[in-house]
């Protein structure tokens, strides 16, 4: 459910613009905003929020063009736009050593687990799943724009492109502490230290 609230802007934009897109990236940029207080408000960490910045930053652009332009070509593209800015922040956060599914696990994971490099490790791969998902998701609802395909269509990639990593992220870790550990159970340091 950690993974479902990130991306409750998303979630909200997408319900909204039905009313208008102008609306949807509104409500989305407010509801970005108000949990990043909330959860700056609760005590946790602003660290490792590249994706909750780049959400707040993505809803504030795209208001400014959706109200100065609602006739705009862009709303077309508002699929494809939204989950290429979320491939953008996820190969980012990779980039920069701050994997976005890294403040998600750190709301999970005890904080003597956050340094340990499985930690890092499973969250890179976590990230890089996510972010290959929004990438082809990006490209593909690209073309179901271009080529004005089905709206139901549309829906199939969306849901495709978020329901895929969720199935990974909820898999993986347990998979990747048991490769990184003996059947003992005891840390395998031959596997360059790893431990969960």
């Amino acid at each position: 459910m950690n993974y479902l609230r990130s991306f409750i802007p998303w979630l909200v934009y997408a319900g909204v613009s039905s009313a208008g897109w102008q609306w949807g990236a509104l409500a989305g940029l407010a509801i970005a905003v108000v949990l990043l207080v909330a959860d700056r408000a609760a005590g946790l960490s602003l660290d490792y929020r590249l994706l909750e910045y780049g959400t707040i930053l993505f809803f504030a652009a795209l208001s400014v063009v959706a109200f100065a332009r609602p006739d705009s070509g862009l709303q077309a593209y508002g699929n494809a736009l939204s989950t290429g800015w979320l491939a953008l922040i996820a190969w980012v956060s990779i980039a920069v050593r701050r994997p976005f599914t890294m403040a998600i696990a750190r709301r999970m994971a005890p904080p003597e687990v956050w340094h340990t490099p499985l930690f890092r490790r499973i969250n890179v791969v976590l990230t890089a799943a996510w972010a290959l998902s929004f990438t082809l998701t990006a490209v593909a609802q690209t073309l179901a724009s271009a080529y004005s395909w089905n709206v139901i269509v549309s829906i199939v990639i969306q849901i495709a492109g978020f329901a895929l990593p969720i199935r990974f992220t909820a898999a993986y870790p347990e998979r990747a502490r048991a490769r990184f550990l003996d059947p003992s159970g005891v840390r395998n340091d031959a596997q360059g230290g790893l431990a969960s």
